[in-house]
């Protein structure tokens, strides 16, 4: 068997039938970076990139079989984790993938509300989120995020903080209507400003998956946390700014 020379990446998320969000868009992202994508199904959706009915969640044993069975066979040390169904089954996963590789980095993109006007979660409790924080390399919140998480705290870098003191934060500044566009990335005892460098008019289904999944990827390819943010962000411009409509392209 000839051996693979891209590294791979394991994307743990929802599908959606237009490729613009979930684990198919975290595919074609990864691709693009010539990281080879490994994919798991959390949720089945009824969807397209302006409309959400329903979602059918995946339970939470056939989850473990898929990711068991590519550790069997694939060498994972990068994984990104999307749409979950509750707390409980993003604890349980983050364990498992921790047991497999205890060196495994993962990225979580906590999805509250799909970009159609759905609501997955409606209640955070911040004790249990708490503990799977430290399982986590990375947590990619957006500021509507960020409230749901701590909706005491008005002053959402203090809420990107204090989680930082956990894993990482990247503070994602799509919905920030003081500084928009710019992310926050809080790494350790710093805290990184990540400006746009153009301007982006058009809005995409899937952009944080997007983004993760690129962060991701340039982890995969050998980049400190900093740099795979920074080029991650150059790819999410390009994506935003490849058409006009809500479903964006991707590019190597």
């Amino acid at each position: 068997m000839q051996k693979n020379e891209r590294p791979y990446a394991l994307s743990i998320a929802g599908f959606d039938p237009s490729g613009g969000a979930g684990f198919l868009a975290d595919a074609k992202t990864m691709e693009a970076h010539e990281v080879y994508a490994l994919t798991v199904a959390t949720a089945i959706t009824v969807q397209h990139e302006s409309a959400f009915q329903a979602v059918e969640w995946v339970k939470v044993d056939l989850i473990k079989q898929q990711i068991n069975l590519l550790f069997q066979k694939y060498p994972i040390g990068f994984c990104k984790i999307g749409l979950i169904e509750n707390w409980a089954v993003l604890s349980e996963i983050t364990t498992l993938l921790l047991e497999l590789n205890p060196k495994i980095k993962i990225v979580v993109d906590p999805i509250f509300r799909a970009s159609a006007g759905f609501n997955f979660h409606k209640n955070v409790d911040i004790a249990h989120l708490e503990k799977w924080l430290l399982n986590i390399y990375l947590l990619t919140p957006n500021a509507q995020e960020l409230s749901k998480i701590n909706e005491e705290e008005s002053d959402l870098m203090e809420v990107a903080h204090s989680l930082s003191e956990y894993c990482h934060v990247l503070y994602k500044g799509g919905h920030n209507e003081t500084q928009k566009g710019t992310d926050f990335l809080f790494a350790g005892a710093k805290i990184y400003e990540l400006a746009p460098k153009e301007i982006v008019p058009y809005e995409k289904h899937g952009s944080g998956c997007v983004l993760s999944a690129a962060i991701v990827a340039n982890l995969a390819l050998g980049h400190d946390l900093y740099t795979a943010c920074e080029k991650a962000k150059e790819y999410i411009t390009h994506f935003l700014n490849s058409n006009e409509t809500l479903l964006g392209y991707h590019y190597s």
